[in-house]
């Protein structure tokens, strides 16, 4: 047991170098400026996931409103995924697919910033939500794993973490939430 421990630690100092080669950070510095902007004039964030996505943004949500290292005024941001009367009526009258953008709808306005999180970049309910929000005139973020799938191309900002496995991207995802908190704090 202890070998496959330590074999999972090689992989991801070998993954950290890879996406350190892959331009993320600067991916990642983009959207914390986008993010910073946004707060800076008033608006808010909306994050949504699936799964270990949805977690994934309930955590980034947490770490916004409450704090991440400093004392400070709460930033405004919804995770998506936790009205779960919400989600089950939406879910119920227009399916699994729209829970996400219908939300959007009824709470995003121009100058917020929708922060989409799938690890296979293929998650429809993200897709319809990104593209709501851009019909909308919100700024979007994807953060992706893999090649991005089916999310690439379509978000303003997009933080494509370029690894195969869902554990070691979702990883990445949680490391990639504290970074744009600690910055997002020291800019604001």
């Amino acid at each position: 047991m202890y070998h496959r421990l330590e074999e999972i630690l090689i992989q991801q100092k070998e993954n950290i170098e890879k996406v350190l080669e892959s331009g993320y950070l600067e991916k990642v510095s983009q959207a914390v400026d986008v993010q910073v902007a946004a707060l800076k004039n008033g608006n808010k964030i909306l994050i949504a996931g699936n799964g270990g996505s949805a977690a994934d943004a309930q955590h980034f949500t947490g770490e916004l409103v409450g704090r991440f290292l400093k004392e400070r005024k709460g930033f405004p941001a919804i995770a998506l995924t936790t009205d779960t009367s919400v989600m089950t009526s939406v879910g119920n009258d227009y399916g699994f697919d729209e829970i996400f953008a219908r939300q959007v709808e009824a709470l995003g306005s121009v100058g917020d910033v929708f922060i989409g999180i799938s690890t296979s970049g293929n998650s429809e309910n993200i897709i319809r939500a990104v593209k709501k929000a851009r019909e909308m005139g919100l700024t979007t973020i994807c953060l992706a794993g893999m090649d991005g799938g089916r999310l690439k191309g379509l978000c303003d900002y997009e933080m494509t973490v370029p690894l195969q496995e869902t554990p070691r991207i979702q990883e990445f995802h949680t490391m990639t939430v504290h970074m744009i908190c600690e910055l997002a704090e020291e800019k604001l």
